[in-house]
């Protein structure tokens, strides 16, 4: 799938990335990045059945599991108009945009790693997550301290300073229901990335992380 040319075109199109160079280059785009990151995403699906039948890998160019290699310049002062890494996520069938829960793999030349939760959810989400927590503390630390969860996840991303409105300050979890974010980060070598077992570790991470996912589907009502 993935293999040594493949961190060396990311290489490449970070040292060139405007829309002269990337057309020019376009076939190995296609070659390095795009069709090994699709054949990836199909062998993920019968993987993804056993552990989280709810959760889609789907194997298209635009609109499935592969995130768009454009860049959303609108509001950032970085105008550079192509993605250096590459960014697969798995996301509940009912999840409509990167903020739904799902189980993503990043591969950069910098920095591998598998991730799963909610990045960056919308308000009305992250309310619910924090209010599942805060009905049910005990549940969501099972979740959190699980063995086989904490033994290659860590939790990750931003948070507060202050407890959130509405919250007390003195609620056993308030650290967590401080949080912006609900994603568990697993660390992936590049060789790891490259290798031939990726498909069967990243199956492995991912159902380890099954009762982070577990915890933050049902407060959304999801299966």
């Amino acid at each position: 799938m993935f293999d040594k040319a493949t961190f060396a075109f990311l290489d490449e199109l970070a040292a060139n990335n405007e829309r002269a160079w990337f057309e020019a280059n376009k076939p190995r785009y296609e070659a390095l990045v795009r069709e090994p990151a699709l054949e990836f995403i199909a062998a993920m699906g019968p993987q993804l059945a056993k552990f989280a039948p709810h959760f889609r890998a789907e194997p298209r160019k635009a609109g499935g599991s592969l995130m768009r290699v454009f860049r959303d310049t609108r509001f950032s002062r970085d105008k550079t108009p192509y993605k250096t890494n590459i960014g697969i996520q798995f996301r509940h069938e009912l999840g409509k945009d990167i903020h739904a829960p799902g189980f993503y793999l990043h591969i950069a030349t910098d920095e591998c790693f598998f991730g799963a939760g909610s990045w960056h959810p919308e308000a009305d989400l992250l309310g619910r997550i924090r209010d599942h927590i805060a009905r049910d503390p005990e549940r969501w630390i099972a979740a959190r301290d699980d063995r086989k969860f904490a033994a290659h996840w860590a939790l990750a991303g931003d948070r507060l300073t202050r407890p959130p409105r509405g919250y007390a300050a003195d609620h056993p979890a308030i650290e967590d229901l401080k949080r912006k974010d609900f994603i568990g980060l697993a660390a992936l070598s590049r060789a790891e990335a490259i290798g031939p077992g990726l498909v069967k570790l990243a199956a492995r991470r991912f159902a380890a992380a099954a009762p982070l996912m577990r915890f933050l589907c049902e407060a959304q009502g999801l299966q």
